[in-house]
């Protein structure tokens, strides 16, 4: 048998790769192997605390599709918080490294993998709630890919369901350059992450381990204004904001901004 590892590809010019599928190229085995190191699931639990869980509580959700899962830390959390969840990635070494880590923490995922653009292709039930965690979004590169999949989340909530959407500070690394304390979400030692190319159509992150290994990420910086402009046209009510879980924030502080997108319909008054 070889033992052969497959490499990331991006062509003889990186920054020039700006396709919303080539993500699947670039969550090769050994870099979702790794993915673990880079969030540290005990301590990212502890940093971000029941905050997901408790914006879900609030809103009465019985039922979570998660789109985005990864290696499955969000989907076991809500699970042993006692939702209903079903697990989603676009990636299959995502969805199989997910799989194997609910089973060794005693639950059995139900998986799915999906293309976000025709979701409800495959998934054909309506949930409470849709999260696309992680930076997730920030996969698609075209504003069409964007609004399609936004759609499609609407679609797939029920009548008073509830979106729950991360996204990095683009601005902040546009507007003023990078700057990452790495306190809520990538949590591991000795792991390095930055953006070797920044513009306005690419964020290019390189991420080493304590092996020396280097993995990269291509992904498109998606101002906060404009997540929000989408939301609101693909007709979402209401959109809440917080950056790095605080309602209050200086705009440059957050690595990370969180909204949560209401779709119940609210009549002008």
């Amino acid at each position: 048998m070889s033992t052969t590892q497959k490499k990331q590809d991006f062509g003889d010019n990186p920054i020039e790769v700006r396709e919303s599928e080539h993500y699947q190229e670039e969550y090769i085995e050994g870099f979702v192997d790794k993915w673990d190191e880079l969030i540290d699931w005990e301590s990212r639990a502890k940093s971000e605390g029941d905050f997901f869980i408790d914006v879900l509580r609030e809103r009465g959700v019985k039922s979570v599709l998660d789109v985005a899962t990864g290696t499955g830390f969000h989907s076991v959390r809500l699970l042993e918080a006692g939702f209903e969840v079903v697990s989603c990635d676009g990636s299959p070494e995502m969805l199989a490294k997910a799989f194997e880590n609910g089973r060794e923490r005693g639950h059995i995922l139900r998986t799915c993998q999906v293309d976000w653009r025709w979701l409800n292709r495959d998934i054909h039930c309506h949930y409470d709630a849709v999260i696309c965690l992680g930076n997730s979004f920030t996969h698609l590169f075209s504003e069409h890919d964007r609004r399609k999949a936004l759609a499609e989340f609407y679609a797939t909530l029920k009548h008073d369901g509830v979106l729950i959407l991360d996204q990095r500070n683009y601005d902040a690394m546009l507007d003023v350059g990078y700057s990452s304390q790495h306190t809520y979400y990538y949590c591991g030692d000795d792991v390095s992450v930055y953006p070797e190319h920044v513009d306005e159509g690419l964020a290019r992150f390189r991420y080493q381990f304590p092996d020396n290994s280097v993995y990269h990420l291509n992904m498109f910086p998606l101002r906060k204004d404009y997540t929000r402009q989408l939301m609101h046209e693909v007709g979402f009510q209401q959109i809440e904001t917080y950056g790095d879980f605080q309602e209050t924030y200086k705009e440059a502080d957050p690595d990370f901004f969180i909204h949560i997108a209401e779709k119940n319909y609210e009549e002008d008054k």
